[in-house]
């Protein structure tokens, strides 16, 4: 068996055993014939309603999250050329914060009782934000013709965001401000079945558009002149992989609150256990890698127990961080 497969087949069976184990373990623990009884039909009804409306609607979250957060960060590395930059770069991240914060926050500075808000209500803000701000910074690219002035654009339209955030926030009582920073830890475990739905549509919506940008990302690397000398149409795939990333990345942001780091991180971990450059293995692989990161994140985030859970945005950045750390020290380019 060659290396490629190898990582590949190691990675789709420990996905499948990190995905159950995620759904036995927590504040209940579950014994694996539960988990063996429900596939047959037959197992404790309290049991059964923890793994099917509680766990494994987690699960497959997290799944959907590492899917989500990896391709884009290996789309957006490849189409800037930077290996730093991840999916929240445009700004993505900024608005769909944004987007959460002027709901629960302005409701609090209007004197709106926090009654009213809705775990929907927050994703939709969320998806409202995150797409007004990519609307704006398409409205900004018509102006630009070089990317990394596209990126610039991104990152300062997003410091506004943030700079607005911070204003609600001082003028919000504690209550909004802690329901805020709560969504701002990302969590895994608000999102039920009804809107894991919905999750999935605009996941796979995103992910629909990888077999056209596969072989035009290999032809990106080696530069937007050679591209477009065998026939890439560079400006059409650009709007394409932004697009894709931010159904993708606003998505999982509306649903979960921000996760930072995976996007970064996965694509490095799988080139370096892949020793390639070709987005045909790279994706796939990305898309096993980092639902087994997020898998093991959410893992983890239940070790305290009795009913404490870490916030995942916190273990996600500290297996993102050593990695970026690690690019930066070794002068990788």
């Amino acid at each position: 068996m060659n290396r490629k497969r190898l990582v590949f087949t190691v990675l789709f069976f420990l996905s499948i055993v990190l995905f159950v184990v995620d759904v036995l373990f927590g504040s209940v623990d579950i014994p694996f014939g539960e988990f063996v009884g429900l596939l047959k039909g037959s197992c404790d009804p309290i049991h059964r309603t923890i793994m099917v409306d509680i766990r494994i609607p987690k699960a497959i979250t997290a799944v959907l999250v590492g899917i989500s957060l990896s391709v884009s960060g290996l789309w957006m590395q490849t189409l800037f050329r930077n290996p730093l930059v991840g999916p929240y770069v445009l700004g993505i991240s900024s608005g769909a914060s944004l987007g959460v914060a002027v709901y629960l926050l302005l409701f609090s500075a209007l004197g709106i009782s926090t009654v009213y808000v809705s775990g929907w209500g927050v994703a939709f803000s969320s998806m409202i934000g995150a797409a007004l701000l990519f609307l704006l910074v398409i409205s900004v690219s018509f102006r630009l013709r070089e990317k990394v002035s596209l990126l610039i654009a991104g990152i300062m339209l997003g410091c506004l965001a943030t700079s607005a955030i911070s204003l609600l926030q001082n003028i919000s009582d504690p209550d909004s401000v802690k329901m805020f920073v709560n969504w701002t830890l990302g969590s895994l475990s608000g999102v039920t079945w009804e809107k894991l739905r919905v999750m999935i549509l605009f996941v796979g919506i995103g992910v629909a558009f990888v077999p056209f940008l596969l072989k035009p990302l290999d032809a990106m690397l080696l530069g937007d002149d050679y591209a477009s000398s065998i026939g890439v149409d560079v400006r059409r795939m650009r709007w394409m992989i932004i697009l894709s990333a931010t159904l993708l990345t606003g998505a999982t942001t509306a649903f979960t609150g921000p996760i930072g780091f995976i996007g970064i991180a996965v694509p490095h971990i799988v080139r370096g256990l892949l020793r390639t450059s070709v987005h045909r293995l790279l994706t796939p692989c990305c898309m096993l890698c980092g639902a087994v990161l997020v898998l093991l994140c959410d893992i983890f985030s239940q070790l305290p127990g009795d009913g404490y859970v870490l916030p995942i945005n916190a273990l996600s950045s500290l297996i993102g961080a050593p990695v970026v750390l690690w690019i930066i020290l070794s002068g990788k380019r």
